[in-house]
């Protein structure tokens, strides 16, 4: 076959050429750009994995960018608590010292002032930012957590760290977990705040107070009798005549109430009075659900056995007859109202034998007259603390199951652990213009409704169904409707008529002039609105409080003169700081009714208390450590991924010069090889083609 010009340039020159040059082209520009590919359909392979590979190294760097915030945010908080706690064991110190009897007024008053700097210091502590963005408000960062008055005003709200995909770690410490939190290893201990003296030691003949025989100041231990303990009037020992009354009331660990009315004789001891009032909370001959004891004051100490259960309560008053009547053995504990509680004005010269109550718990609204009245005689009964323009409750509304502190939308029933169908509380006191108020309100499962009235005038509680307003069911009462109710009363805006409309209405109207509320801690608050100095009161109980002919107590409470608190699983940071400082400002070492602050708890047991504080903030401590380490064990694993990623799409899309340089190196001499041929080729003759 004869070899022609376009067969030669076509076969030989032309596709080699195009070949070569497309190779050399692809080679010159992978080793100029440092990449393999330019584009998709250069390498649809290398292309897809390079996209993977960069999806990944960006979700890394995202990674890194929120752990490292949050672990600044972490590590910095665990240098605050660090603080905290080498402050908290500076003011133990402080308190050991000032629990020192030899300590005088002048010492302790320079300890107090100590103690008020380092609650300061705490404070700041609590307010400590970054870049202006509040360490412990929760989510709330903006907003400075702690007041002046302690009052914690951020929120309960986690913020977290993306540590890997769909991987989120918290790395805040929240105030309300740090400041209001809860400890569930704690046991609830609580103590009553009279000493009891040993009456026998104090008067040694019951006949005359001013006998010259030799007069003792002895507390009361439980090997004494209860004669010792209630005294009496005459130097016979009526052995066998069960003529003392306690009459107990309190909460058990689970919530369940109680009251008890215990009979006992002259020669019974204390520790049987102590063993019966164990009893009274369930304990039996096998288990103990409480310890039930007396301090070296001959007050009474109950502990709950139970863990993490902030509802253990008590309250007791002692009633004698020293006339020899039935006056002391009473069904309703209001018949005491009355009775002599000084026994030195039981053992005056013009004293007429009767009835005399030993008070074993002290409030403020104690009487200091030396007679007993319904405040201090029953458990329930007592009015609001008056604040200014607010009425205030102390007890907590916590729900049974959870030990949570109750909200508006939380039911009356939760908090109650039972059925409220067929019960009835009682509303007393006066409202904003003073006028009085009686209102009973009535617990129904077929609708609650409440009267002012005695009731000729029932007013339903509507509930909130918008498919038809009916009287609320008992059980599923809420505390906003009940606080509707209470505001209501004390603003004296009833409803015009018994129409749900009305009713709406009067709430309205009631909110124009003020507000009730549970507080943060689960207590009632009635805030009376444009007024400085409310002129309301109000007291607020069970229906059936006071009545000893049951040993059912009342189903709830919201204001008690109660036994005070030394420990107790809830922690509230700067009130139970406030308290304690209070203490030693007060020089008081023991809780002691007689003097200052009647609830105070005294240097001894703030000690207690600081105690469980630093148990708190350690644990607190051991959160943040725990968030920390896992910030930085993500932080180092990210980083790992991103490097080792980052080499990976390297291997898969940058150019390996070495290899392009051979390569380049091989397509050069070839082409010049292909150029050589041609060239001798286009010096044949003529002859050679034919």
């Amino acid at each position: 076959m004869r070899v022609t010009s376009g067969m030669y340039y076509k076969h030989v020159y032309g596709e080699n050429n195009s070949q070569l040059n497309s190779k050399l082209y692809d080679v010159n520009k992978q080793i100029s750009s440092g990449v393999k590919i330019q584009y998709a359909k250069d390498d649809v392979r290398v292309f897809s994995e390079t996209m993977r590979l960069d999806n990944e190294i960006n979700i890394l760097g995202q990674i890194k960018k929120s752990t490292q915030s949050g672990a600044k945010i972490s590590n910095q908080t665990d240098v605050v608590l660090n603080d905290f706690q080498m402050s908290l064991d500076k003011m133990k110190n402080l308190f050991i010292q000032a629990a020192n009897g030899s300590q005088n007024s002048t010492s302790l008053n320079a300890i107090a002032v100590e103690l008020r700097g380092l609650e300061d210091h705490f404070r700041n502590l609590a307010n400590t930012s970054i870049n202006g963005k509040y360490l412990f408000a929760g989510s709330d960062v903006d907003t400075k957590p702690i007041a002046d008055d302690g009052t914690y005003r951020g929120n309960n709200e986690a913020m977290s760290a993306l540590i890997d995909s769909n991987v989120k770690q918290q790395y805040n410490l929240t105030g309300g977990q740090l400041f209001l939190g809860e400890d569930s290893t704690i046991k609830r201990m609580i103590t009553t705040n009279v000493n009891s003296l040993n009456l026998t030691a104090k008067y040694p003949d019951y006949t005359n107070i001013n006998t010259p025989l030799e007069s003792k100041e002895e507390f009361i231990t439980a090997n004494d009798t209860i004669r010792d303990m209630m005294g009496d009037t005459d130097n016979v020992v009526d052995t066998g005549n069960a003529k003392h009354f306690f009459y107990i009331s309190g909460r058990q660990s689970d919530g369940s109430s109680f009251r008890d009315k215990i009979a006992m004789s002259d020669e019974d001891s204390v520790g049987e009075l102590l063993k019966k009032i164990g009893e009274a909370y369930g304990n039996t001959s096998d288990v103990n659900v409480v310890n039930v004891s007396l301090n070296d004051r001959g007050e009474i100490l109950v502990q709950d056995k139970m863990q993490g259960s902030s509802k253990l309560d008590f309250h007791m008053v002692g009633a004698t007859d020293f006339s020899g009547g039935l006056a002391a053995d009473v069904t309703d504990i209001s018949n005491l109202n009355g009775a002599e509680t000084n026994f030195r004005n039981v053992m005056s010269d013009t004293y007429t034998p009767g009835l005399f109550v030993k008070e074993f718990v002290k409030s403020d609204f104690a009487p200091t007259d030396g007679t007993i009245t319904t405040d201090a005689l029953l458990y329930d009964q007592t009015q609001f603390e008056k604040k200014g323009s607010k009425l205030i409750s102390n007890v907590s509304q916590v729900i049974q199951g959870t030990n949570a502190f109750a909200t508006p939308s939380t039911k009356l029933s939760a908090v109650a652990g039972e059925s409220l169908d067929g019960k009835a509380f009682n509303l007393s006191g006066t409202d904003v213009s003073g006028n009085p108020y009686n209102v009973q309100i009535d617990f129904a499962s077929s609708g609650t409704t409440f009267s002012p009235d005695g009731g000729v005038t029932n007013y339903d509680i509507f509930n909130m169904d918008p498919n038809g307003r009916a009287a609320v069911d008992a059980d599923e009462m809420t505390y906003q409707q009940f606080t509707d109710v209470i505001n209501m009363i004390v603003t004296n805006t009833l409803p015009a008529s018994a129409s749900a409309a009305d009713y709406d209405s009067a709430v309205r109207t009631s909110n124009n002039v003020g507000g009730t509320s549970l507080t943060y801690d689960g207590k009632l608050e009635f805030n009376q609105l444009n007024s400085s100095n409310t002129r309301a009161t109000l007291s607020l109980f069970d229906a059936t409080s006071g009545d000893f002919s049951t040993t059912t107590g009342s189903i709830m409470t919201f204001n008690v003169n109660n036994a005070l608190t030394i420990n107790d699983p809830k922690t509230d940071f700067f009130k139970t700081i406030d308290e304690m400082i209070r203490s030693v400002e007060e020089n008081k070492l023991h809780p002691d009714s007689e003097s200052g602050n009647p609830r105070n708890v005294g240097i001894q047991n703030a000690i207690a208390m600081i105690e469980d504080l630093q148990q708190h903030v350690t644990k607190s401590h051991s959160q943040v450590g725990a968030h920390s380490n896992s910030l930085n064990r993500a932080l180092d694993r990210a980083t790992l991924l991103e490097v080792s990623t980052v080499s990976l799409r390297s291997s898969v899309l940058d150019t390996d010069l070495a290899e392009a340089s051979m390569q380049l190196a091989q397509l050069s001499l070839t082409y010049e090889a292909m150029l050589s041929t041609v060239g001798k080729v286009s010096k044949l003759s003529l002859v050679n083609y034919l």
